[in-house]
């Protein structure tokens, strides 16, 4: 695995800059942080008394990446998780908070251990975690993406409004489902036809 910091400055350029997608709940967005993360930290970077979206803009690539170690990384727990997951999971946490643990914990569930679904990496789940590793060591890495993948295209189904993130305009699959991919091993990848066939009820 690359190290921790080489995977928070990929992440950091997958996100890229500025944006406020109206179709976001994560609002004002630079570098992956959004201005809700940026209000709970207190990180007031103009120094005019309050956080908004200059904030946000203010925001640097190597401040980004200082946050994600820090708060996505580290605080979290992720480290305690067996090495080959931590990737993943850490980029999940990025984009969806403790749902990233959250799906991990169901998984952990349908493969028939006893893990609380809370999203917090406690000795439970680090236990668990490592027992399901021991079991399904070539497979669980797989999993874990499959299951964010599912979790994206679920989002997609329940929410209108963010299906452009799951699909492109063509049709093609939208940057939430290829980022998941790029933490399943290829010959899991859905094909064209899979993912048109997954996303046709949308219309």
């Amino acid at each position: 695995m690359p190290d921790v910091r080489s995977i928070a400055e990929s992440i950091v350029a997958r996100e890229g800059g500025y944006v406020n997608d109206p179709d976001d709940p994560g609002g004002a967005t630079n570098h992956g942080v959004t201005i809700h993360t940026l209000r709970r930290l207190g990180l007031d970077l103009d120094g005019d008394g309050d956080v908004d979206a200059a904030d946000v803009r203010r925001l640097s690539r190597a401040q980004a990446v200082e946050i994600f170690l820090r708060h996505y990384y580290e605080r979290p727990g992720i480290a305690a998780l067996p090495e080959p997951l931590q990737a993943s999971v850490f980029d999940m946490y990025v984009n969806a908070g403790a749902n990233a643990v959250k799906i991990l914990q169901r998984l952990f569930r349908k493969m028939g251990f006893d893990c609380a679904v809370d999203g917090v990496i406690g000795p439970q789940t680090i236990a668990v975690a490592q027992a399901a590793y021991a079991r399904a060591p070539r497979h669980l890495v797989d999993a874990y993406g499959i299951e964010r993948r599912n979790y994206y295209y679920a989002l997609a189904d329940s929410r209108p409004a963010s299906r452009k993130y799951a699909r492109r305009r063509d049709g093609g699959k939208g940057g939430w489902i290829t980022r998941a991919e790029e933490f399943i091993s290829e010959r899991y990848h859905l094909s064209a036809a899979e993912h048109a066939r997954r996303v046709a009820a949308w219309g």
